[in-house]
């Protein structure tokens, strides 16, 4: 693929497909500043604004598209959150920060656990008056990455205080919280707040975000091997951005939408290579338009999404990206502007072939179909037990990147999902 010299930003660039998903009856209400991330072939959505406050969790299945509401009254549940995080790990989920900031929550502890096969929420153990070393306090807007069997947390803002540099790191076996840098720390992305960030292998990348109150475009990479930042000069790429998403594909870093500001939404889509260390701006297929977002949630699916994002292959794991998958996606543009859209489906016990064809702008079928439903069942596990299936379902599922809610609402009550495919 041609570059220009020196640009730092490829001059031609692979053609991405979007289209809506219908949401049924039964489906969680539209919002921002939410949470979401992907388990098991499920979307776990929690909280966030519509119209007010909401204080609920919902499930979404990618192979049935089916929403089922959780519960989130019990003791243990979080009450209404919104710009707080949500990272899955070994059937729990970790929820952090976006409190209500107030005298009857500043006594209590911004960090609650979900148990994905138990269905339901779990009080954490380790509280302040505990004789473990002191947590990170209640705060908006963070990042929250896994690598490895650890959560990193940086930035957001506190009350009173601003934004924050602090970097935090939770053990999800030891239950301990470690403040890797914080404010005496003097190179790193500074006080941030309403930026990205992603993990690679043992590398947290993080974009852009508001320092005080100026939007950024820089680009940082924490390793955690050498316990250092470093920031990442690359000419080109995105602008400022505020209340935009980023997610790992292969080697890559995917960030979409957010803004210049926090009233004018975009909906640009941008890789940036790890390895060439280089932006390349995606185009949309005028099939769909992409819809314009800021505090959205974006969450993938399929092994380029989900291979890189648990930190480096340990010996003997079964999170081989070289393993042959069951379903094939692939989207390649015809001469005349059509596109064919490649899926193996099964019809009871013989695979087929079939095509489905997107011609102007309407679409039959759907990117996401698999193999047969059997194959991603809820893997059976004793109560009580929270470890991952070696053939994990998000493995199986073909590589689709959905864009859940965000600003602006639009005048649909149920939740905003758009689809994205990136052409090979």
């Amino acid at each position: 693929m041609h570059r220009h010299s020196g640009a730092g930003v490829r001059s031609m660039s692979r053609p991405c497909l979007w289209n809506q998903r219908p949401q049924g009856a039964l489906s969680p209400c539209n919002r921002y500043k939410h949470a979401a991330c992907a388990h098991r072939g499920h979307v776990y959505l929690l909280g966030g604004r519509g119209l007010s406050l909401l204080k609920d969790l919902w499930r979404y299945s990618v192979v049935t598209d089916e929403w089922n509401e959780l519960d989130c009254t019990c003791e243990g549940a979080p009450e209404e959150l919104e710009e707080h995080s949500m990272v899955a790990h070994k059937g729990l989920l970790y929820v952090f920060g976006g409190m209500i900031d107030s005298a009857y929550t500043s006594w209590k502890t911004a960090f609650w656990v979900f148990n994905t096969i138990k269905g339901q929420w779990e009080l954490f153990q380790g509280q302040r008056h505990s004789p473990q070393r002191a947590m990170p306090v209640n705060r908006k807007a963070h990042s929250a990455v896994v690598m490895g069997s650890a959560m990193y947390i940086y930035g957001g803002y506190i009350d009173m205080r601003g934004s924050s540099q602090e970097l935090w790191e939770y053990d999800f076996d030891t239950r301990v919280w470690s403040l890797l840098s914080g404010a005496a720390c003097g190179r790193g992305p500074g006080p941030r707040h309403g930026h990205s960030a992603m993990a690679h292998q043992h590398c947290m990348y993080l974009y852009g975000g508001l320092s005080g109150l100026r939007e950024q475009r820089d680009l940082w990479k924490w390793n955690t091997t050498s316990q250092a930042w470093s920031c990442i000069k690359a000419p080109s790429g995105p602008s400022k951005l505020v209340g935009h998403s980023a997610v790992v594909y292969r080697d890559s870093m995917l960030i979409f939408g957010g803004g210049e500001t926090q009233d004018c939404p975009t909906s640009s889509l941008w890789r940036f290579d790890l390895t060439a260390q280089s932006w390349e701006k995606l185009y949309a297929l005028h099939v769909a338009v992409p819809p314009s977002r800021i505090h959205h949630c974006s969450v993938g699916f399929g092994p380029s999404f989900q291979q890189a994002c648990a930190g480096p292959l340990r010996e003997g794991s079964n999170n081989n990206p070289s393993r042959p998958q069951h379903v094939k996606n692939k989207l390649c543009p015809f001469a005349k502007g059509d596109i064919e859209l490649k899926t193996l489906s099964s019809d009871k016990k013989t695979l087929k072939e079939t095509d489905f064809v997107l011609a102007g702008s309407r679409l039959r079928g759907t990117c996401m179909t698999f193999r047969n439903e059997d194959a991603f069942s809820e893997p059976q596990e004793s109560e009580g037990t929270a470890v991952d299936s070696g053939d994990s379902v998000d493995q199986q599922c073909p590589d689709v990147l959905l864009i859940l809610g965000g600003r602006p609402l639009g005048g649909q009550p149920a939740i905003s999902v758009w689809q994205m495919t990136l052409s090979d």
